[in-house]
């Protein structure tokens, strides 16, 4: 077993699970549906094709920046018409940034490796109007578990970030990971993808464990003998 790592990172991210109508909400971290839908896209398979291969994959996520709400007001019109439609009401995160994972057998995680590298169709974060501003790609973690691989991968959030937090040398990071029958009671979050036909569009319960945080060094902490922050001490 392997784990592909993924860096989520963009002005603006948007993971609806519960979205409906005129009013499109998001989670507050990226959800399992809209990872593989991100898989099945550098894949470069269509809406209507399968994907039990892809949900046989374990998923997790870190919160490395957990990023601004920010709520948007959208207009559009009738294309044939002119008719107005609903003002449609959007919700994003802004400035966020994820460490997600996904855990799978060897082959299956080097295809998703070599889709990510050269995708058929372009990776978005939730919607087509959030692109990435990082890599997608991180690595590929061997003989490594999912909790695991999350847990060692260094801080990625932006330099002005760690910096806010530079008076501590460590950050307490959460980990939200696809619960196992092991893990006792867990959140359910309905982002378990079907199938991804526009015109059937399914989605299943899914569990969500929250283990303790992670514990990762800032790079940007101040030394342990800051001869400034003595002075300013003093």
């Amino acid at each position: 077993m392997s784990v592909l790592l993924l860096q989520l990172a963009g002005p603006l991210q948007a993971w609806g699970s519960t979205s409906r109508f005129a009013r499109r909400t998001t989670e507050a971290a990226p959800t399992k549906s809209a990872v593989i839908g991100l898989l099945a896209a550098a894949l470069g398979r269509e809406r209507t094709q399968d994907l039990s291969d892809l949900v046989t994959l374990r998923f997790g996520v870190r919160v490395d920046q957990p990023g601004t709400l920010l709520r948007d007001f959208q207009t559009s019109h009738h294309f044939v018409t002119g008719e107005a439609a609903p003002v449609s009401e959007r919700f994003y995160l802004a400035d966020a940034v994820f460490v997600a994972g996904v855990e799978a057998d060897d082959r299956l995680i080097d295809a998703l490796r070599q889709a990510l590298h050269t995708p058929v169709f372009l990776p978005y974060l939730g919607r087509r109007s959030c692109p990435p501003s990082r890599p997608v790609y991180l690595r590929v973690r061997e003989a490594l578990t999912l909790e695991a691989a999350l847990r060692q991968e260094p801080w990625r959030a932006a330099p002005w970030h760690q910096r806010r937090h530079r008076d501590e040398r460590e950050v307490e990071l959460e980990l939200l990971l696809e619960a196992a029958a092991e893990d006792g009671p867990a959140d359910a979050l309905r982002d378990q993808p079907v199938s991804f036909d526009p015109m059937h569009r399914q989605y299943r319960l899914r569990g969500v464990h929250r283990p303790p945080r992670a514990s990762i060094t800032n790079p940007a902490a101040r030394p342990a003998h800051d001869p400034i922050a003595a002075l300013g001490s003093a």
